[in-house]
């Protein structure tokens, strides 16, 4: 899927012995977003974009060993260690020396006929590194200006981590000129290296500039253009968290102290085989426990205590993308902990005043087939007219921000009819949930309307499991757990023929076996992942477990 951004120039921040100015450049394709401050909590800004970053750049998949370096040493020694070999024996001198000067023919014409080619592209990629090195592979930060506060936006390159830092607006002083809107802002590794340079005792200035949007066509060709090619997974990533937000959830707060215990067990502890999952103990009354896989360490939280009335207990993986909060854990006052439910994605709210950052996890670190994704949290929840649908949306982007009980109240409509139809706009990137002030808020994620037919499912079997279990086609078995793998059973009707798919499930809830009387398995087997029959028991369950979890706590969280 390709973003099309247009820049009148860079970003930047510009610093001197008495200020700093801090300059973002919107998108000038978007309709005018703008906003003139001062910064009145300098430092506070500084570390909350700071860890806005890290976000952007983060990418905690497998990568192979990099030998090039050696191979390199290797190549361009190997001649000589084959010399230095050869001369112990007279017999061979003339022959090596022949073959020297073969090969220093043979380099030659390499040189000759590929040095140009090296010498661009080598060119290409340092001036990639040392202007836009984000640019390569993320999705420009989108910034909202709203009434209340000014928010960014991002989502990791590795598809599983979204962030939102909001800044309210007594964080800046001396507020000039706004627009409110959504926008897309150029954001280089560059600029970041400059925000570490801000300091309180400078006066700083913040701006978002509007002059992008008052320069004439007569200049065009002073703006920066940009195509990212990002593929759809990305997209329907940042699109599932953001909808996950308005679902039922557990809720409890953790102390500062308690974050960074956590934190700092994982950076004294590396697994080097699964589980590696965190499991959260809830009992009522009692302070929040940890247990850290594989090696089962409990980590108590004494300050922070759990005030539902149900036992639960909730497993997360990717554990590390926790560390992302190292940075603001002197900042906050307390974290908010919201879980949807083992394997589902998660939020983490740092509050700090007038500033919150929202960390969202997803289920793992790598949502492939093999984990399933979350593809559930975007199927549609209840069906409500487009008339409805309309008039709801309207009345939302006339105050920009706004709880469903007060829309319900202003409009004289259900909340469930509220509800559903935010929820249907924020699956199609044009409202976001704020978790940490429980309303509904405009944020258009692009400017052109997103194919939602296109990134609703991964591929044609997720939609035919949605299809199965929202015609109560899909039975489930037998359900056996022993020796850290759970064993699903189930039946589903596709066709007038029923089907008995088997799933099994390791400790780290991946799919490691599975068997089906389907053409699409026997055919492929797993190689390319499991049948929408596995699919529909596997999600079946999640669902139960969901259902279960979020109603049997008092201590729940939904979407206002």
């Amino acid at each position: 899927m390709e973003f099309t951004y247009r820049y009148a120039s860079a970003s930047q921040v510009s610093n001197d012995s008495e200020s700093s100015h801090i300059a973002f450049e919107p998108d000038t394709l978007r309709p005018p977003t703008y906003f003139k401050a001062e910064l009145a909590q300098t430092l506070l800004f500084r570390e909350a974009i700071s860890a806005l970053h890290d976000v952007v750049i983060s990418d905690l998949r497998t990568l192979p060993k990099d030998r090039q370096v050696y191979f390199e040493w290797l190549a361009a020694n190997e001649s000589a260690l084959l010399a230095e070999f050869m001369a112990q024996k007279q017999a061979t001198e003339k022959r090596l020396h022949e073959v020297k000067q073969e090969l220093t023919a043979i380099n030659a014409r390499y040189q000759k006929a590929m040095g140009p080619f090296l010498k661009a592209r080598q060119k290409y990629f340092n001036y990639l590194f040392a202007t836009d090195y984000d640019a390569w592979f993320v999705l420009d930060p989108v910034i909202s200006v709203h009434p209340d506060e000014v928010f960014f936006e991002c989502f990791s390159s590795d598809e599983s981590t979204y962030a939102r830092l909001s800044c309210g607006y007594d964080v800046f002083r001396n507020i000039g000129e706004k627009a409110c809107g959504t926008t897309n802002i150029d954001y280089s590794d560059a600029l970041y290296n400059e925000f570490q340079k801000l300091r309180d005792y400078k006066q700083s200035h913040f701006q978002i500039d509007p002059s992008g949007f008052e320069v004439t066509t007569a200049h065009e060709e002073t703006y920066l253009e940009e195509k990212i090619d990002l593929p759809d997974s990305w997209v329907r990533g940042f699109l599932q968290v953001s909808s996950a937000m308005g679902m039922p959830m557990i809720e409890f707060r953790l102390h500062p102290m308690d974050v960074y215990n956590i934190c700092l067990f994982l950076r004294r502890h590396k697994e080097r085989q699964g589980p590696r999952s965190i499991r959260f103990q809830l009992i009522p009354n009692q302070p929040v426990k940890l247990i850290f896989e594989p090696w089962n360490q409990e980590l108590t939280c004494q300050r922070s205590p759990f005030s539902g009335t149900q036992e639960r207990e909730i497993r997360l993986w990717g554990r590390r993308r926790l560390l992302t909060l190292e940075r603001l854990i002197p900042l906050a006052s307390h974290f908010t902990v919201r879980l949807l439910g083992t394997g589902l994605p998660s939020f983490f709210i740092a509050h700090m005043g007038d500033m919150s950052f929202t960390l969202g996890l997803s289920g793992w670190t790598a949502n492939d087939w093999s984990r399933m994704g979350n593809f559930d949290l975007m199927a549609p929840r209840t069906d409500v007219d487009q008339l409805t649908h309309q008039r709801v949306f309207s009345a939302l982007q006339e105050c920009w921000y706004e709880s469903s009980e007060s829309l319900s109240q202003r409009l004289q409509l259900e909340p469930s009819i509220i509800e559903s139809s935010l929820g249907l706009y924020t699956q199609a990137g044009r409202v976001i949930y704020d978790l940490a002030k429980g309303v509904y808020r405009i944020r258009e994620l692009s400017r052109e309307p997103l194919p939602m037919a296109q990134l609703r499912y991964e591929n044609e079997r997720e939609a035919k499991a949605d299809n199965f279990i929202q015609a109560n086609l899909v039975t489930l078995g037998d359900i056996d757990y022993r020796d850290n793998h759970l064993r699903i059973t189930g039946q589903v009707l596709d066709n007038a023929v029923s089907y008995q798919p088997v799933i099994v499930l390791d400790s780290d809830e991946r799919l490691i076996e599975a068997q089906c009387s389907c053409h699409f398995y026997v055919q492929n087997k797993l190689y390319k992942g499991p049948c929408e029959h596995m699919l529909a028991i596997r999600r079946l369950h999640a669902a139960s477990k969901t259902i279960d979890s979020t109603t049997t706590s008092v201590t729940i969280s939904h979407g206002q």
